[in-house]
């Protein structure tokens, strides 16, 4: 067993990374994704890296099916169980107003409705401690409306549970014994045992709502690897940017919402520590959508929560912008003007240009038009792009909008560009964070053909193209850690803190996590943890998390000074200021197991004896150039634009002005004419 095996499942293609443990290469391709049954899409593209898959050693894959789920409202049928006289918790949810100047401003529709939610007797107090029994037959009602009424979920979620979960646990105890296996139960405090009632309630919600879907997602993919007598345990990407096996993912599915966007993060991470920089702006534009994520101090940048699709969520997850910006983005005219995207061709039709029967004009069609994607190599071969369905498609909204062809297919190129610049500002320059002191590492099937453009709006002089930029998130999951978070709350004053017994709380939280990572089949030489907590000053309702060195700091002398210093230090950082002498006031413990594998190391592929595979006229601010179009695989040195680099998984267009070179790694490094 030799081959260890990464997939990202996206919108129009499956991509597919092979790395073998013998030899240190690594293989990329492709399949069309099968959205009927992922599952045959997945062995697609199996088969066109791994000639023998009893070889396989390590599957993992990232997917959204619980992000589709919630996108297309298209989840679980759920029933809430909350803590009686707190049933409108989430229908009420908070009173701020995420959106002060929008007057059609609604909050999102509750994924549970009133008439489902139901409540139980028994309460404990903000300390856990219990005030009145559990209502043991209030929980039997739940459990009957819910087997009569075909629930596929209930969710539970108590007052105070975060800080002592018995009533939780009883509660799932009688809800599982009267539902059995058909029904998932969701308790709150093991999604998320954090504070603030709403949120935690949410994040309870939104397990309940994509898990079903999750699970026979996962059962599905484990049972046909069986069928075809495949032992090799499956692994998901998580929203962190860690890894877990399929087992877990099914008890945890909320984790896995973000799966396959984080991937990529994961190997920007990666490229970034190859390449000795420190920061790196992530920005993956497939056929669907565009995303951009950071890699910070030469770490994911990761938040403790999270909004997604306007529920708030308590969980780790990966800091990313995403919009409707890909390949497949349609573009098309409204009020006189060229508007692009969100909607997008999807995988069938697709673009007009992939002769499938599409017929609207899309941001790959208007490359096709400008010259800049070779038709007869598209996807390293595995399809021949029909130029005359792409101008037909371009030339009927250049004349709906009385503008000359070639103008269209370079506006609609400029009007998509311009929107994936926005997003990224969103990212940096909304939260203080200056771009022009980023790498802009640009993968997915199309973000190489738009890097540079994106780079010149923002002022990045440099554009780094990983090896093979179109499966680069699935490569990048072959990069990540198996990882587990694990929190406990901490609510103490400065003047009531009890370092060592933070620590002994610590040192626990640590031992679970090792525990965790061992039961992942991680081996002991390869498992760590990090801790952190989180801090406000008092008054405040937010919080930072701030790193410790060990389990064991807290304990020590002078940790008050020391982590208040952190934390102002923090403060400024995020908010521009701090007030040093205010007191500060410890709200969560924070632990994070990892778990490493063999890293994957792009390898350089053997050089062909060509390199050159043609010279076309490429249209560049309206003006046709003569182009060289190269093969990847055989470049070497540097070289100037214009050129068009061509590989199995995406296209890279370098426009003139613009010196692109090879480095050590085999990263394309373009040196973008910013002024």
């Amino acid at each position: 067993m030799t081959y260890r095996v990464a997939m990202d499942i996206g919108g129009t293609f499956t991509d597919v990374v092979c790395y073998d443990e013998r030899t240190g290469a690594v293989t990329a391709s492709k399949a069309p994704t099968t959205p009927g049954d992922l599952a045959e899409g997945v062995f697609a593209a199996l088969g066109r890296v791994v000639d023998d898959p009893a070889a396989i050693s390590f599957f993992v894959h990232g997917t959204t099916q619980g992000l589709n789920a919630l996108l297309e409202r298209k989840g679980a049928r759920v029933l809430l169980l909350a803590s009686r006289g707190a049933g409108d918790v989430y229908r009420i949810a908070r009173g701020n107003r995420d959106r002060m100047f929008d007057l059609r401003y609604r909050k999102p529709s509750p994924l549970v409705p009133p008439r489902d939610v139901m409540e139980a007797g028994g309460r404990l107090d903000f300390r856990g401690r219990e005030l009145e029994p559990l209502d043991e037959e209030a929980v039997r009602l739940a459990a009957r409306r819910a087997r009569e009424e075909g629930f596929d979920a209930v969710a539970v979620c108590l007052l105070f549970s975060f800080a002592d979960p018995a009533h939780e646990l009883r509660a799932g105890e009688i809800l599982r014994a009267e539902l059995g296996e058909d029904v998932l139960v969701v308790l709150s405090h093991e999604v998320a045992r954090e504070w603030r009632e709403y949120e935690r309630t949410s994040s309870a919600v939104l397990e309940a709502y994509t898990g079903p879907v999750v699970r026979r997602y996962l059962a599905r993919i484990e049972r046909r690897f069986a069928e075809r007598g495949l032992p090799v345990p499956v692994h998901v990407m998580q929203s962190s940017g860690g890894l877990v096996n399929a087992s877990y993912a099914m008890r945890r599915p909320l984790q896995t919402l973000l799966s396959g966007p984080v991937g990529g993060t994961m190997g920007g991470v990666a490229a970034a520590r190859m390449l000795g920089r420190e920061n790196a702006i992530c920005v993956d534009m497939g056929g669907t959508s565009f995303d951009v994520s950071l890699v910070v101090n030469g770490r994911p940048d990761v938040s403790a929560e999270a909004r997604i699709e306007g529920y708030p969520v308590l969980m780790p997850v990966v800091n990313l912008h995403t919009i409707g910006a890909g390949g497949g983005s349609i573009a098309y005219a409204e009020a006189g003007a060229l508007r692009v995207g969100p909607e997008s061709a999807g995988a069938v039709p697709g673009p007009a240009c992939y002769g499938r029967g599409g017929t609207r004009p899309t941001v790959t069609d208007a490359n096709v038009v400008l010259g800049r994607v070779d038709p007869a190599w598209f996807a390293g071969g595995l399809m021949t792009l029909d130029e005359e369905a792409a101008g037909a498609a371009v030339v009927t909204l250049a004349e709906e909008l009385g503008l000359d062809p070639l103008r269209l297919a370079e506006g609609v190129c400029d009007v998509a560009n311009a929107k994936m610049a926005q997003a990224i500002r969103t990212l940096t320059v909304e939260h203080g964070v200056e771009p022009r002191e980023f790498a802009l590492v640009a993968f997915g099937g199309a973000g190489a053909m738009h890097a540079v453009f994106i780079a010149r709006e923002l002022g990045i002089a440099e554009v780094v193209v990983p090896r093979f930029p179109g499966a680069f998130s699935a490569w990048g999951m072959l990069e990540a850690d198996v990882r587990r978070d694990l929190t406990r709350p901490c609510f103490r004053p400065q003047d009531a803190l009890d370092g060592p017994g933070m620590s002994r709380h610590l040192v626990a939280l640590e031992r679970e996590a090792l525990d965790a990572l061992a039961g992942q089949g991680v081996p002991e030489e390869r498992r760590r943890v990090e801790h952190a907590v989180d801090l406000r000053y008092e008054g405040q309702d937010y919080t930072l998390t701030i790193p410790l060195r060990d389990a064991a700091e807290p304990g020590e002398p002078g940790f008050l000074d020391t982590i208040a210093a952190r934390y102002a230090e923090a403060h400024t950082s995020r908010y521009g200021h701090a007030t040093p002498e205010a007191p500060v006031e410890f709200v969560m413990l924070r632990s994070t197991g990892f778990g490493s594998f063999p890293r994957a190391a792009a390898t350089a592929a053997e050089a062909p004896e060509e390199t050159a595979a043609g010279v076309r006229d490429v249209i560049f601010d309206g003006v046709p150039h003569r182009t060289p179009v190269l093969r990847r695989a055989g470049l070497s040195g540097s070289f100037a634009g214009p050129a068009i680099v061509v590989e199995e998984t995406a296209t890279t267009v370098i426009p003139p002005g613009c010196l692109a070179a090879i480095d050590d790694n085999g990263f394309l490094i373009v040196k973008v004419d910013v002024q």
